[in-house]
């Protein structure tokens, strides 16, 4: 079952897909921003190609756990793609990926215009591989 990973984000949307086995997440690409009907557009087809069974996006939360209006946008972009598909789409905590991602690329000593360029693909990442890690405890 492959699984798709989504960070959207304001300018762009970080994608990222499962292998089959849903144990690894890589990251597959970043759309940027267009439109909305765009944008989904360009989901579904890659849901299509890859022969996506469940979509996973990457929900902002407040270091306290509380939503905020970044989180609002997010919700009206997945009602958005639950009209336009017709699998699961599961929120994923996406608390402090972003963060995550550019602490490790500093780390590599990545420009920061390269960082800017991968960034929301690898949260995308960060986000998949974080679900599918806990799919996998739930089946142990």
């Amino acid at each position: 079952m492959r699984i798709l990973g989504i960070d959207p984000g304001e300018k762009r949307i970080g994608i990222a897909v499962s292998c089959e086995l849903a144990l690894i997440a890589q990251g597959l690409e970043m759309i940027e921003r267009v439109n909305l009907k765009k944008d989904i557009e360009k989901i579904v087809n890659i849901i299509e190609d890859f022969h996506v069974e469940r979509v996973v996006v990457g929900l902002p939360k407040n270091m306290n756990g509380t939503l905020g209006n970044e989180a609002d946008k997010v919700f009206e972009f997945i009602s958005h793609l639950e009209k336009a598909i017709k699998i699961p789409i599961i929120t994923w905590d996406e608390r402090l990926s972003t963060v995550a991602v550019n602490k490790m690329l500093i780390k590599a000593n990545m420009s920061r215009n390269k960082r800017r360029q991968v960034v929301d693909k690898l949260a995308a990442v960060y986000i998949l591989q974080g679900y599918l890690d806990e799919l996998h405890k739930m089946d142990e």
